[in-house]
């Protein structure tokens, strides 16, 4: 692959981010020098293998400032003032505030385009990089009158080398998109994770794929995600409102489950979430919700699911999603196999002549 990012990319933060955009440039070829307010963080990411030391010499084509959003906007200042000749990037996940202060700081703010790569995981740090981690993931370019035409190429040649797909929007129309997709299930699961830590363990030892399906991210690190929620609070109170006002109708029809109209509006709050998780796009951008599936159950030992995969695989059966559960008691797998609705039958025909246990 012959990279579309031009001269030396100089990453500052050389954390979880930073880290993966290293791996994954440095795999085609782009001269990836790092820095990081930490000594060991640093020298973990160049053991890594994320890149190299900034030397006094180079000339650095491209900063992309990876730090957390409470420090973006002044290493962005920074960044402009070191590198007078580079186009400077930030991938912090609230956008508004850091082009303000830029735009009204900088001199030459013409030189930053705000970024932000809707990608990550819930444990951060060098150690969980990796160079996929953009693949396939939409990555957002903030475009204003201020930017530079030539600055803005440059910030989506570094994403499309990094495997993702750009989108461009304002600060604004980012920062309103991910107060509804991103910070507000944040905040959701944290709450719903919360409520475990009282529980009886009788009743955790119930829990299935759809607990820990919806509280998955409440493991992501809380100093980060306080200063995202704080960035973003103008627009995420009114989301959350409007959650509550539909808590409060669900919980008032629930307290009287008898009364005129309360099932109605328990049957308008289910429908309407399946209406809402139907416009969710899934692979290719196609609807994930038309997917036929099929649950398999195997031994949990090693080489099972491998076996499983590569005989799908060798009948020429596509599979567009695949999750993994495991039986609560039991040494048992249950893998939830999503296919096209017409490829449904021949898959479960497969499954039962090679003799695999099918569940439901």
């Amino acid at each position: 692959m012959t990279a579309r990012t031009k001269g030396q990319v100089h990453i500052i933060g050389s954390g979880l981010l930073g880290t993966s955009i290293g791996l994954t440039l440095r795999k085609i070829g782009v001269d990836i020098s790092l820095e990081d307010s930490s000594p060991a963080t640093l020298k973990l990411a160049i053991d890594f293998g994320a890149g190299r030391e900034l030397r006094p010499e180079d000339d650095v084509s491209l900063v992309v400032v990876c730090v957390p959003p409470d420090a973006a906007a002044d290493k962005v200042l920074e960044a402009l003032e070191r590198f007078p000749n580079a186009a400077v990037t930030d991938v912090a996940s609230v956008k508004s505030a850091i082009l303000e202060t830029v735009r009204e700081k900088a001199e030459e703010s013409f030189r930053y385009v705000g970024s932000h790569p809707m990608a990550g995981r819930e444990k951060g740090g060098a150690l969980n990089g990796r160079p996929d981690l953009f693949v396939g993931r939409p990555w957002v370019i903030i475009t204003d009158e201020a930017a530079e035409t030539e600055v803005i190429n440059r910030v989506e040649a570094l994403a499309l080398d990094l495997g993702a797909t750009t989108v461009r929007m304002s600060a604004a129309e980012h920062d309103s998109a991910v107060a509804l997709v991103s910070h507000t299930p944040q905040l959701l699961a944290s709450l719903l994770a919360a409520r475990l830590v009282d529980a009886d363990e009788s009743a955790l030892g119930l829990s299935g794929a759809g607990l820990r399906d919806t509280t998955r991210i409440a493991a992501s690190d809380p100093t980060l995600w306080l200063q995202i929620v704080s960035a973003n609070s103008e627009r995420l109170v009114p989301i959350l409102k409007h959650f509550e006002q539909d808590l409060t109708k669900l919980i008032s029809a629930l307290d009287e489950p008898g009364a005129t109209g309360s099932l109605s509006v328990i049957a308008a709050a289910l429908s309407k979430g399946n209406l809402g998780i139907a416009r969710i796009p899934g692979k290719h951008g196609g609807n994930s919700t038309s997917y036929a599936r099929v649950t398999v159950m195997i031994d949990d030992k090693p080489g099972e699911l491998a076996r499983l995969l590569t005989e799908i695989g060798d009948a020429g059966i596509n599979l567009e999603d695949l999750s993994l559960d495991h039986a609560s008691g039991a040494w048992i797998g249950l893998v939830e196999l999503s296919v096209l609705p017409e490829t449904e039958t021949e898959l479960i025909q497969l499954l039962s002549k090679k003799n695999w246990k099918l569940a439901g």
